[in-house]
């Protein structure tokens, strides 16, 4: 192990993260599991700083960052709603959505060639709603009851609207592609 290193082993230390945030969040611990959120979050903004500003990015940490903060967002979502603090509806929209991604990713990847799948400005904008509301619910006992509902529907408006950006922009790809090899 290298000082290298040291970004993969923050990102899976957080991905091990979701399994103590899902049982307090069960059990009905709402302060530990948002204490767990807040410091894997913490950990995503360190382990990307360090990847930055010392160049210790690899292709391991590409795919372990993101897969660490759909785990800990998806788990969430899934809790959340089981316990009924957020709408089923929203996290089917979600988990539609992240199935769009990973399913227009691939199928471009094998049928027109390599695709770099940035997160684009909407994807980000949508989890920070995602990540807003699942603070704002879990937060009720420290910042008191809100209205919600606002918050719910911007969160589904940016799950929409960002998965209709990636359908767009690969779609774009494929017939500046496809016109280029008609050549």
């Amino acid at each position: 192990m290298t000082r290298r290193d040291l970004p993969n082993l923050i990102t899976f230390a957080r991905i091990l993260l979701t399994i103590p945030f899902l049982f307090s969040l069960l059990e009905g611990k709402e302060g530990v599991a948002l204490l767990v959120f807040l410091v894997a979050g913490i950990s995503d903004g360190l382990d990307g700083f360090l990847a930055k500003r010392y160049g210790w990015t690899s292709r391991l940490g590409s795919i372990l960052d993101p897969l660490a903060d759909k785990a800990l967002l998806v788990s969430a979502f899934v809790v959340l709603t089981y316990l009924g603090r957020i709408p089923y509806w929203l996290t089917v929209l979600v988990f539609g959505r992240d199935i769009l991604i990973i399913a227009g990713a691939t199928t471009y990847h094998f049928l027109i060639g390599h695709y770099q799948l940035l997160p684009a400005k909407s994807s980000k904008i949508n989890t920070l709603f995602q990540i807003v509301l699942v603070l704002v619910i879990m937060g009720k006992d420290w910042i008191g009851e809100w209205n919600t509902q606002p918050l719910i529907y911007l969160t589904a408006i940016t799950t929409v609207f960002s998965g209709m950006q990636y359908v767009f922009s690969w779609g774009y790809k494929a017939i500046k592609n496809h016109r280029k090899s008609l050549g």
